[in-house]
């Protein structure tokens, strides 16, 4: 092969691994983002969900309440109403609280987001640090030279970014009855 083929070799291998190290890493970030967005919505309607539960079983007492308030005796039906309120409401409130997990996993999949990024600023950085003494006049054997010395250096700062970012992002489920309130 002539010095230029090889040249030319090098430059498209590079800049084919480079492109298909960014635009991955580009896309994973954009998933994990997706995933977050969805979390949070997903978060945000089991929240309403369950404080609109609590607020219409204290708004269902609100009468036994009141007579309670103005001296009044309860009927047998407030007697079994206000004794189920505070279970009720603590099924309720354990609920918003399980549903709260997303801030972990929200975190997780942030800090996650936020190693690719950086991962993928290092990956440009050794790029630009390799392609920087390069000049005009610099021989094609260099030239060859150079470009393999990053081609490994980038394949190796990938290989490392991938396994440090295969961890999955994990959510710890509370059970029922964890969170005790009343």
């Amino acid at each position: 092969m002539t010095r230029k083929k090889i040249l030319g070799s090098h430059v498209k291998r590079l800049l084919s691994g480079v492109s298909m190290h960014g635009r991955r890493h580009l896309t994973e970030v954009e998933t994990d983002l997706l995933q977050t967005e969805l979390l949070l919505e997903e978060a945000i309607d089991k929240l309403t969900a369950s404080f609109m539960a609590v607020h219409t079983a204290v708004g269902a007492r609100q009468e036994a309440i009141e007579r309670l308030l103005e001296g009044g005796a309860p009927t047998p039906e407030d007697r079994i109403l206000l004794s189920s309120m505070s279970g009720e409401v603590g099924t309720h409130v354990n609920t918003a609280i399980t549903s709260m997990q997303f801030q972990d996993m929200t975190a997780q999949l942030i800090e996650r987001t936020l190693r690719r990024v950086a991962g993928l600023r290092d990956f440009l950085g050794t790029l630009s640090e390799h392609g920087a003494d390069i000049a005009p006049e610099t021989d094609s054997d260099e030239i060859v030279e150079r470009l393999g010395k990053v081609s490994m250096a980038l394949a190796i700062q990938s290989l490392e970014l991938r396994s440090m970012l295969r961890r999955s992002v994990e959510q710890k489920h509370l059970e029922s009855g964890d969170v005790e309130l009343f």
